[in-house]
């Protein structure tokens, strides 16, 4: 009990200080890059009613379906309106959380493997200290490591949190009851126990799976975890036969990833984000991308100063180029190792095949978006390698305070080290949350580490609109188009950006051009016929707007500005239709004009 209490204090503390660290973040406003289409520009966050419920569950917007996600976003807004300051506390106090979570699960699998400990695999972890240096350890190195400032700082990326608090309470809830239940291997004398495990922890498992998978699909690799776990530290699995009981156990769960799986897809192709990446990337690109990912996430891991909001996607990938022959051989050596020492060494095997498990799902395989790798991919994935550090912690702290090495200088160096280690990544993790301060900041960090990222300047240009600084602004749009000259959204911001600024042909030009590359977004078509009008060119301002209507029905501004146009050319009755349209799909103008 006292063992349990202490696990609990340390888990706070670790909470505790993450939380304090994190507290800047506070200061910052909502970004230009997701934050609008989840928070700021999105009406259908603001009830919390049986519309809203049916949105969330039904609708693949923007490009995930994660109804979990979109209910926390609405209970935020419902307590804190578009005050960032809760929506950024609300995720801070959820990393705490996870913190606090990873610190007593670590211990929890740890107590597991010291109890199933035998002689040909000694343990150096089987005292109390060990145990709460390892697991405190790696709490400090979640909480506080800057790789996971992406998915705390960044509000969009609540979902993130969300699924790994519900991933690690899901664990939490396997681990306890393969605990309760530790001689309740598959198959043999502890059926009694193994069935009391499924009756209660494996409800509790499966609640939580549910709501993980409906936070964030990337949940959906925790059936292998947990096979992985039965194999080591359980010892649940050692032949085929018991490896065919436990993933029968888990059958629910696989047909849960399923199809959590089929509906991420189908939401992918829905909104296009998957066929340009499969034209650009064939499988063999896919998977040198793939092992490259790996290898860097882990210096990032090691080494975390040069940490990027966005990677770009390379326009080649050989085995040819050392970049990514050397990582190809690096992923592939390490998993010989590990398969090699397995039967000595099993943790190795299990830490790895876990990280590379639970990265599987966003290392590219299936492509979506124009990014090789992403820091907020790591949140869970990170586990196994900062486990690793902090048994190698416990492991140092052990042999250094070893008696017949114990002296005040010994002592003195650890500590120092120590706390040299926390003082880094919290100056670092402090660091990286001001990138996410504001969209200037952020945007600015991004063109200096990589001014060739077309978007980054896209996004910039869209800042400098809002703060009025048109020169500047068209500036970065023109930047963004000459380093993407196929980019849609480049095209179009430009576009509005010289409407705005009374420059009619230009932005004529961009929306013409913008429809070449993709004719399925009917804001253009407003865009252009806004223009036309604006020129005086009636017939053809109409035309865009039956466009953008034929596309779109529930287009309200599409309906009422050719409202306009037909009451200024004497059609009063079918200006009076579209009015009468617009103001039932929500136009506020076009109900006044009725009037």
């Amino acid at each position: 009990m006292k063992r349990l209490a202490n696990v609990y204090y340390l888990a706070a503390s670790v909470a505790l200080m993450t939380l304090l660290v994190y507290l800047p973040a506070l200061q910052n406003k909502f970004v230009e890059w997701d934050d609008r289409d989840y928070i700021t520009a999105n009406p259908s966050i603001r009830s919390l009613d049986v519309a809203f419920l049916k949105w969330a569950f039904l609708q693949f917007f923007p490009s995930y379906w994660h109804p979990l996600t979109w209910i926390s976003h609405a209970l935020d807004y419902a307590f804190w309106g578009l005050n960032p300051l809760g929506h950024h506390l609300t995720s801070i106090v959820l990393h705490a959380l996870n913190t606090f979570l990873v610190v007593v699960l670590v211990s929890r699998l740890l107590a597991a493997f010291n109890g199933r400990r035998r002689l040909n695999d000694p343990s150096p972890f089987s005292n109390e200290r060990s145990v709460l240096i390892a697991a405190g350890t790696t709490g400090l190195l979640f909480g506080l490591h800057p790789l996971n400032v992406e998915s705390v700082a960044w509000v969009s990326e609540r979902k993130t949190l969300l699924c790994g608090l519900f991933f690690l309470l899901s664990i939490m809830s396997y681990v306890n009851g393969a605990i309760s239940g530790q001689s309740g291997d598959c198959g043999n004398a502890g059926a009694g126990r193994k069935r009391t495990f499924l009756n209660k922890h494996y409800l509790l498992l499966l609640v939580f799976f549910i709501l993980a998978l409906l936070s964030k699909p990337m949940a959906v690799t925790l059936p292998v975890v947990l096979l992985i776990l039965d194999w080591h530290p359980f010892g649940r699995i050692r032949s085929v036969k018991t490896f065919l009981t436990a993933f029968l156990e888990k059958f629910p769960l696989f047909l849960l990833s399923l199809a959590s799986s089929i509906v991420t897809v189908f939401a992918q192709k829905a909104v296009g984000a998957l066929s340009a990446r499969y034209a650009m990337a064939p499988l063999p690109t896919r998977v040198l991308v793939a092992a490259h990912a790996l290898i860097a996430y882990l210096g990032k891991m090691v080494w975390p100063l040069n940490l990027v909001p966005f990677y770009p996607y390379p326009e080649t990938a050989s085995l040819a180029s050392m970049e990514y022959f050397v990582p190809t051989a690096l992923v592939v050596g390490i998993t010989v190792v590990c398969v090699v020492n397995a039967k000595k060494r099993k943790f190795w095997l299990t830490a790895w095949s876990y990280y590379c498990m639970t990265l599987i799902p966003v290392l590219g395989i299936v492509q979506v978006g124009g990014q090789s790798m992403a820091d907020r991919y790591t949140y869970l994935p990170c586990l196994g390698p900062f486990m690793i550090m902090g048994l190698g912690a416990a492991w140092l702290w052990e042999k250094s305070h070893a008696p017949e090495r114990l002296s005040p200088l010994v002592k003195l160096i650890s500590g120092a080290a120590a706390i040299g280690l926390l003082c880094f990544l919290s100056s670092a993790t402090f660091k990286q949350i001001g990138v996410w301060k504001n969209n200037l900041c952020l945007w600015n960090y991004v063109i200096a580490k990589d001014p060739t990222i077309s978007f980054a300047y896209n996004n910039r240009g869209l800042t400098y609109d809002e703060l009025g600084r048109f020169d500047e602004a068209i500036k970065d749009l023109d930047k963004a188009v000459e380093l993407a000259p196929t980019d849609y959204w480049a095209y179009t911001n430009r576009g509005m950006l010289f409407g705005k600024t009374g420059q009619f042909n230009k932005a004529i030009e961009d929306f013409e051009r913008a429809i070449v590359l993709d004719p399925s977004h009917p804001e253009t078509y407003i865009n252009l016929g806004i223009a036309y009008a604006k020129k005086g060119l009636v017939d053809k301002a109409i035309e865009q707007f039956t466009k953008a209507i034929l596309i779109d029905p529930r287009q309200a501004m599409a309906f009422y500005n050719r409202g306009l146009l037909y009451s200024r050319t004497g059609s009063n009755d079918r200006a009076a239709s579209d009015y009468q349209k617009a103001c039932e799909l929500g136009s506020a103008e076009a109900c006044e004009a009725l009037q």
